[in-house]
């Protein structure tokens, strides 16, 4: 496989400057460029089978949200919060500098991606939710709530991978190469072991809400939602505990009515892998 370049972008939070990193695959003079966002607990690199596949049409760029991977810890946990993550990106889409921008986001990075694309004068002109709408289901919040942050170690990589795989049986079948590689980007070295990415802080604001502002999040959700006017394309685990089968048919019937595939043997969240995955992300993408 070859290797992605590594840059990194400085980004304004409540406590001064941040260093957001990003890998970026593809001709770095295509004015057509890919932004693939990651999930609440992981990292740029779980793209890198998917950018592959897109760099032949796309500069095909994937960060690390603050907080996670390359990019700094956060001083203020307050900070980790989709609107801050939405400013940050335009700190990135200005050093981009893209004629065409097209967003992919699995689950907090599709949320990113509809703050984006709902603000007046969007760059974003084609949306992939890749498994997330504007209501998410309490009982995958638990579920997450319930391993998100927690001081973890493992003596090698492979007893990494199988903890990983415990409580990521939604991500659906991989080969164990497949999740070995999607594994070695989520540790950092600790010692002679290793220990996860990500700023156990990142933990704090979802354990901070409240059932009212679960309610009153949800609704500023859908009013982005409801506010999109480009092509949006839903991706759905038929199995996903947090995007359910009634909002993304919602989806469907309001705002972009977004177009949705679902995929069998999947929950939360497709991985875009799986051949079938990226053909589905691709043919959309490249439509006329």
């Amino acid at each position: 496989m070859t290797e992605p370049r590594q840059h990194d972008v400085q980004c304004l939070g409540t406590r001064g400057l941040h260093r957001m990193a990003y890998v970026e695959w593809g001709d770095p003079a295509n004015p057509r460029v890919l932004v693939c966002a990651h999930g609440l607990a992981r990292q740029g690199r779980d793209f890198d089978t998917f950018a592959q596949a897109m760099s032949d049409r796309y500069r095909v760029v994937c960060p690390d949200v603050a907080g996670r991977g390359r990019s700094d810890w956060l001083s203020d946990p307050a900070g980790y919060q989709i609107p801050a993550y939405v400013a940050d990106m335009v700190t990135l889409l200005a050093r981009l500098d893209a004629e065409e921008l097209h967003w992919v986001g699995t689950s907090m990075g599709g949320l990113i991606g509809l703050g984006l694309g709902s603000l007046p004068n969007s760059p974003v002109k084609k949306l992939v939710l890749n498994d997330v709408g504007p209501t998410i289901e309490p009982v995958a919040l638990q579920r997450i709530g319930a391993y998100l942050g927690q001081p973890l170690r493992w003596a090698s990589v492979d007893e990494a991978a199988d903890y990983l795989l415990s409580i990521s049986a939604g991500f659906g079948p991989h080969t164990r190469e497949q999740w070995l590689a999607l594994t070695r980007p989520m540790l950092r070295p600790d010692g002679d072991g290793f220990k996860l990415h990500y700023d156990p802080a990142i933990a704090l604001p979802l354990r901070a809400v409240t059932p009212e502002q679960a309610s009153a999040g949800a609704a500023m959700l859908w009013a982005g939602y409801d506010a999109l006017r480009i092509p949006t394309l839903l991706l759905r685990g038929a199995a996903s505990d947090l995007l359910s089968h009634t909002t993304a048919e919602a989806m469907t019937q309001r705002g972009p009515k977004a177009q949705l595939i679902e995929f069998a043997g999947v929950g939360h969240a497709p991985t875009l892998v799986a051949p079938d995955q990226i053909s589905a992300v691709r043919e959309f993408l490249l439509a006329p």
